[in-house]
C-alpha cells in the first residue's frame, strides 16, 4: 500500500472489544463449512451506509463496548447507527443516525453504553479492503476477510477509499436524520416453528411461550445461550446434522436453548424448535447478557409481510438520502 493511500485511513488509537469490519455476509459456501458471518444488526448497518451515500451492503465497522478510540488521518463523512455508546468527536457529542463530517486529526471516542449492544460506523465511499469470497466481512474462524481476518488492534490503519479536497464545513452534522422502523416494540420475538418442534412434550410446548429467556454471559456472535427453566423432549432421537441459519433455536441436550447468530456453524445436530423471523433478527443483536426475551408464534405470511415492509422502509430511506446528499453537494460545490 502506498503512503498516499495510507493517509486516507482511520488509525486505531485504542482497540475496543471485538471491533471488526462486516457487511451483509458471505453466502454460497456453507456446504464447504464456511459460515456467512456479517453484521449482527443488518438493519443498522444498512441505515449507516445509506446516510453516507453508500450501497446498503457496503462494509462497515461493527463495535461493541468498550468501543475503540479512532484517529482520522483525513477528512471523511461518517454515520453511526445502532447502539448508543455516547459518541464524542474531539470531546464534543455527535448524534446517531445523521451524517457527520470528520476532519483530519479528529478523534472519535465513546463514553458509555446508554442503549444497545452493537454500533455501526459507515464511511462515505467505503473501506479500501480486499474481499474474500465476495464479502468484506471478517470471518474470525477462518482468519480471513475484513481487516487481515481479525479484530482491530492498537496502531492498525484502516484505509478508506474516498478523498475529499479541502472541504471547509461550518456544520459538522448534516441537517437530516434517519427515521427508524424497528418493527417490534416489545421483548417478544416472533418465530416460525421448526422441524423438530413436535419433539417437545405438550407441557414444554406450553411452557415455551409462557416463560422468559435470559441471555447468558456465554452469548457471543456465534449464538446466544439462553437461561430458562428446562424444556423436555417426548423421546431422545438421534438427529442427523442438518443445515441451520441465523435465528435458529436449537435445544441442547441439557434442556436449554441456543439461539444462533451471525457467526453460527453451518450445520447442527440438535433439535430445531423454531426460527426467529428475519424482520426481528436485527433487534436481537442489540440485546446484552442479562437481558430477557420472550417468544411468540407467527405464520409465514405475516413474517414475509414484515420483511417486505422493512425493505420498503429502507428503499424509501435510500431514495431520501440520495436526494438530500446530491442536493447538499450541489449547493456546496462538492462531489459525492
Amino acid at each position: 500500500m502506498e503512503g498516499g493511500c495510507l493517509q486516507m485511513s482511520i488509525q486505531v488509537i485504542r482497540a475496543g472489544i471485538m471491533d471488526s469490519l462486516q457487511d451483509k455476509g458471505r453466502f454460497g459456501f456453507q456446504q464447504l463449512g464456511i459460515n456467512p458471518s456479517g453484521a449482527m444488526d443488518l438493519y443498522s448497518m444498512e441505515i449507516a451506509n445509506l446516510l453516507t451515500g453508500n450501497a446498503p451492503d457496503e462494509t462497515v465497522i461493527e463495535m461493541h463496548f468498550p468501543a475503540p478510540v479512532l484517529l482520522f488521518r483525513s477528512t471523511a463523512l461518517i454515520a453511526l447507527s445502532g447502539a448508543d455508546f455516547t459518541a464524542i468527536l474531539n470531546d464534543e457529542p455527535i448524534p446517531l443516525h445523521q451524517p457527520v463530517w470528520v476532519k483530519k486529526d479528529d478523534v472519535l471516542a465513546f463514553r458509555s453504553p446508554r442503549k444497545g449492544a452493537r454500533l455501526y460506523m459507515s464511511v462515505a465511499g467505503g473501506f479500501a479492503i480486499d474481499q474474500w469470497l465476495g464479502s468484506g466481512s471478517t470471518n474470525l474462524v477462518a482468519a480471513a476477510g475484513g481487516f487481515k481476518g481479525r479484530t482491530f488492534a492498537a496502531a492498525d490503519e484502516i484505509p478508506f477509499r474516498k478523498k475529499w479536497n479541502d472541504i471547509q464545513e461550518s456544520k459538522r452534522v448534516l441537517p437530516w436524520k434517519a427515521g427508524l422502523d424497528w418493527g417490534n416494540e416489545s421483548d417478544k420475538f416472533s418465530i416460525l416453528l421448526g422441524k423438530e418442534w413436535d419433539w417437545l412434550t405438550d407441557s414444554s410446548k406450553e411452557q415455551f411461550f409462557n416463560q422468559s429467556y435470559q441471555l447468558s454471559t456465554q452469548s457471543d456472535r456465534m449464538g446466544y445461550r439462553l437461561e430458562h427453566p428446562l424444556l423436555e423432549l417426548k423421546y431422545q432421537e438421534e438427529l442427523i446434522s442438518s443445515a441451520v441459519n441465523r435465528g435458529t433455536l436449537q435445544l441442547l441436550p441439557n434442556g436449554k436453548i441456543i439461539l444462533l447468530m451471525a457467526d453460527h456453524q453451518t450445520t447442527g445436530g440438535y433439535p430445531r424448535l423454531g426460527h426467529v423471523v428475519s424482520a426481528h433478527q436485527h433487534l436481537l443483536a442489540q440485546y446484552r447478557p442479562g437481558d430477557s426475551i420472550y417468544f411468540r408464534q407467527v405464520n409465514q405470511e405475516t413474517a414475509e409481510q414484515w420483511i417486505i415492509r422493512q425493505q420498503q422502509h429502507l428503499l424509501q430511506l435510500q431514495n431520501a438520502c440520495t436526494f438530500r446528499l446530491q442536493q447538499y453537494f450541489h449547493e456546496n460545490n462538492h462531489q459525492l
